[in-house]
């Protein structure tokens, strides 16, 4: 029986990295990295078992420093990245890796655990991306839809374009570029577009968001001041390949056109304080998830500026007449854009939201003292989407 409730589980530890299981499309899996400066910080590996409306976990050590941000491999369930600081001469520095999990926890288990396999196992490291020239890792993206032998990673003011080589066990820098200009030029956040043949990337330096072609590794557009203070999110439209969706500490999430940058197409101003995540739904690309430091996560339906503006599109040979009348009645006006749902289960910053991979209705979002939250969507507005 599907359940609206929310399910809950508390880390222990504070976090702040979250990601889905991008290769896992049967199972629901979430990986959640903590954040601990005492004790060794670790991945935990979070199976949702919708059934049962329970989580089982799995814990896997991860010594080497506290993680800031974790990514998933698009084609081998056991590959992860992580950036992570470490102190090296009393300097902190954020450092990056590709990690492989145990094979027996590549693909999503049903049982329930019993006690031995809470035993917490170690990763195995694969390779470094050596960071000693480039400075702190901000954050590290897989190609989509790509074989995972291609990531990005964003470094101080530098873009890395890295091939994973030896089964991943070694990684070769095969281009990169370099903000240039003058001030604290640092890149906060990144994604890479899953349209144009996966060539371009999105990147966030202070209020403004570039876009880079990967094969020249030049940049193709820029919005100056896309926020008013710091951005610190992006994603694109899965559906719309020039849609993109910013936010920032403005307390603003905004939705552009990158071949039309002097005004956002839309702006959102639900928040009350700064916005960490932006996420767009893969299957239903209205669906907008949103996560801020008001402890909040907010769901919106934007559906003006989705790609089905005029609601599901429903082919004339499936209606009857007396339904076809009814469908051309229906179809004059676009829908409305509105909030579905503000979630208030977190009491701390909402520093990440994440789509399930497997279950396009289904979402995680996580705040710094460690509280995963699985929510759905709601049943009703589930059924008027796909009836």
């Amino acid at each position: 029986m599907e359940d609206d409730a929310p399910v809950i589980y508390g880390l222990e530890f504070q976090a702040r990295a979250l990601t889905p299981q991008t290769a896992e499309t049967d199972a629901i899996r979430f990986l959640v990295g903590t954040q601990s400066l005492r004790y060794d910080n670790q991945i935990h590996i979070i199976d949702f078992d919708d059934e049962n409306n329970i989580i089982n976990k799995n814990v896997l050590l991860h010594q080497v420093g506290e993680i800031w941000h974790i990514s998933a491999s698009p084609a081998d369930k056991g590959v992860l990245a992580t950036c992570y600081n470490k102190t090296s001469d009393t300097k902190v520095v954020t450092c990056a890796a590709v990690w492989r999990m145990p094979k027996e926890l590549e693909s999503g288990s049903h049982e329930s655990p019993d006690d031995s396999s809470s035993n917490t196992q170690t990763l195995e490291l694969l390779c470094h991306l050596d960071n000693t020239a480039h400075g702190n890792m901000a954050c590290v993206m897989w190609e989509p839809m790509g074989d995972g032998k291609k990531i990005i990673s964003l470094a101080d003011n530098n873009i890395l374009l890295w091939d994973l080589q030896e089964s991943s066990a070694k990684a070769v820098l095969s281009s990169s570029a370099a903000l240039e200009g003058k001030g604290q030029l640092r890149f906060t956040s990144g994604r890479w577009s899953p349209h144009h043949n996966c060539t371009q990337i999105a990147t966030a330096n202070d209020t403004t968001v570039r876009g880079w072609d990967t094969r020249s590794m030049r940049q193709i557009y820029s919005i100056e001041n896309a926020h008013g203070q710091l951005v610190r999110d992006l994603d694109f439209n899965p559906n719309k390949q020039y849609y993109l969706a910013s936010c920032g500490d403005d307390c603003k999430v905004k939705f552009w056109d990158t071949r039309n940058v002097t005004e956002p197409v839309k702006t959102l101003e639900e928040h009350s304080h700064w916005v960490w995540n932006v996420r767009y739904n893969h299957s239903h690309d209205q669906l907008i998830l949103t996560g801020s430091s008001d402890s909040r996560v907010i769901l919106s339906n934007m559906v003006s500026i989705s790609s089905e503006p005029f609601g599901h599109m429903v082919d004339d040979d499936e209606l009857s007449d007396q339904e076809e009348q009814h469908q051309e009645e229906k179809v004059k006006e676009p829908l409305q854009d509105s909030v579905i749902a503000t979630y208030e289960e977190h009491e701390d910053s909402v520093y990440a939201v994440e789509w399930s991979s497997a279950d396009p209705w289904l979402f995680a979002s996580l705040s710094y003292d460690g509280r995963l939250v699985i929510n759905r969507v709601p049943r009703a507005l589930k059924y008027h989407i796909l009836l």
